[in-house]
C-alpha cells in the first residue's frame, strides 16, 4: 500500500485533463480520415486478405501502410504519453462487409500493439452489443447489455472500438482522467484517496485462470515507478463481496469509491461523445476511465448497435506493479493483458 507520504500533492501532465476543457479541444482528439488515409487502409486490407489468413493473425508487417503509419505512430505516443485517447472519424464501413471492416480495424490495432484475448473463449476481436443477457447475473459482462455501464477500465493497456452500427437513442461514450480524479480527491479528501491504494476485491465474473481465486485484489489506484495507474469496475467490486475470503469493504472504502464515482460523473470532469458509424476510438486504460450511457436499439436486427473491440498491449509502455499479474498473468511490456484460462484458444470471430 502507498501512504500519503509517498504520493504527490498534484499530478501534472497532458493526461491530467478536465472534461470542461477537453470538450473545447476536439481538434486534438477527433481526427477526420482523409481520402488518402482511407485508400491507404483499404490497400493494406486487400493486401492482407490476399494472403488467405485469419484476421486474428494480422501483424503490422502484414498490414503495410504507405502514409497512414506515421499518424498511427503519433497516436501511440498520444495514448501512452499524451492525453490518452483519440477518435478516428470517417471510415466508410457501409461499403465494406464485416470481414473487410474487421481487417482494417485489426490492422490499425496491429500498428499500436499486440491483440489480447477478451474472454475465456480467446476472442481477440470482441463484439459489443446487447445480447439480452441479464445484468443481475453475476457472470454477465456489462457490455453484453443495453444498460448504463459505469466508469471503468478494461483488462488491457489500450482498448479500441470500431462503430459498425449506432443505437437509435443513447449509447454515448464518456471518458474521464483518473489523474484528475486523484488530484481532486488528494486536495479535498486526502483521507479517502489513500483508501483507494488498499487492495480491493474485484469479481472475475466466472472467467477464472487455473489455480486463481474467482476474484482479484488489486488497488483502484497504484503508484509505481513514478506513475499513477488505475484499475476499476465498481459493479465487479460490489459483486466480489459475495465470495468467502474476499477482503470486505469498510465504510471508508465505500465512501472513497462513492466519491470517485461522483467526480467521474461530474460533467466538468468528463468528456462526452457519440461515436458515429465508422468511428475508431482508442483509449489508454492506465490513465483513463471510460463509460457508456444506456441505449435503445433499432427494432430491425440489421440496424442494432454493434461495435468491434480490441484489447492491445503496446511496446514502450509503462511498468506495472506486481499485483497486476492477478489480472494480466504476465506484466511483460508488450505482451500482457487480456483474459486467459486453461480453455483459452485465440480466435477472431467475424460475426
Amino acid at each position: 500500500m502507498n501512504t500519503s507520504h509517498d504520493l504527490p500533492e498534484t499530478i501534472h501532465g497532458p493526461a491530467a485533463w478536465l472534461g470542461s476543457d477537453m470538450s473545447t479541444r476536439q481538434d486534438e482528439w477527433l481526427i477526420p480520415l482523409s481520402d488518402t488515409d482511407i485508400a491507404d487502409l483499404e490497400r493494406a486490407a486487400n493486401h492482407y486478405l490476399a494472403l488467405g489468413r485469419d484476421v486474428g493473425e494480422i501483424t503490422a508487417a502484414d498490414f503495410p501502410l504507405e502514409t497512414f503509419g506515421g499518424h498511427l505512430a503519433s497516436l501511440k505516443k498520444k495514448l501512452l504519453h499524451g492525453i490518452g485517447f483519440e477518435v478516428l472519424r470517417g471510415l466508410p464501413v457501409d461499403r465494406y462487409d464485416q470481414r473487410f471492416a474487421a481487417t482494417i480495424f485489426c490492422g490499425v490495432g496491429s500498428h499500436l500493439g499486440s491483440a489480447r484475448s477478451q474472454n475465456a473463449q480467446g476472442h481477440i476481436l470482441g463484439h459489443v452489443r446487447d445480447t439480452g443477457a441479464s445484468s443481475r447475473n453475476p457472470n454477465t459482462r456489462i457490455y453484453q447489455t443495453a444498460e448504463r455501464q459505469s466508469f471503468h477500465t478494461d483488462s488491457a493497456d489500450i482498448v479500441g472500438l470500431l462503430c459498425l452500427q449506432d443505437a437509435q437513442e443513447g449509447g454515448e461514450s464518456l471518458l474521464v482522467s483518473a489523474l484528475s480524479i486523484f488530484n481532486r480527491m488528494r486536495s479535498e479528501r486526502p483521507d479517502l484517496v489513500t483508501r483507494l491504494f488498499d487492495p480491493i476485491a474485484t469479481d472475475r465474473r466466472g472467467e477464472v485462470p487455473a489455480g486463481a481465486e474467482p476474484y482479484m485484489e488489486i488497488p483502484v489506484f497504484n503508484w509505481h515507478a513514478g506513475r499513477l495507474t488505475v484499475f476499476y469496475q465498481r459493479q465487479y467490486i460490489e459483486s466480489a463481496q459475495r465470495f468467502e475470503g474476499a477482503i470486505p469493504l469498510t465504510p471508508a472504502h465505500v465512501e472513497a469509491l462513492d466519491m470517485l464515482d461522483r467526480l467521474a460523473n461530474d460533467p466538468a470532469m468528463h468528456v462526452r461523445m457519440r461515436l458515429e458509424k465508422g468511428d475508431m476510438q482508442f483509449v489508454y486504460n492506465h490513465s483513463q476511465l471510460h463509460d457508456r450511457t444506456d441505449f435503445m436499439d433499432w427494432p430491425e436486427p440489421e440496424r442494432r448497435r454493434h461495435l468491434l473491440r480490441l484489447w492491445l498491449s503496446p511496446t514502450g509502455d509503462r511498468e506495472l506493479p506486481k499485483c497486476f499479474t492477478q489480472r494480466y498473468g504476465s506484466i511483460e511490456i508488450g505482451d500482457r493483458g487480456g483474459i486467459v484460462t486453461e480453455r483459452t484458444v485465440l480466435t477472431a470471430p467475424i460475426d
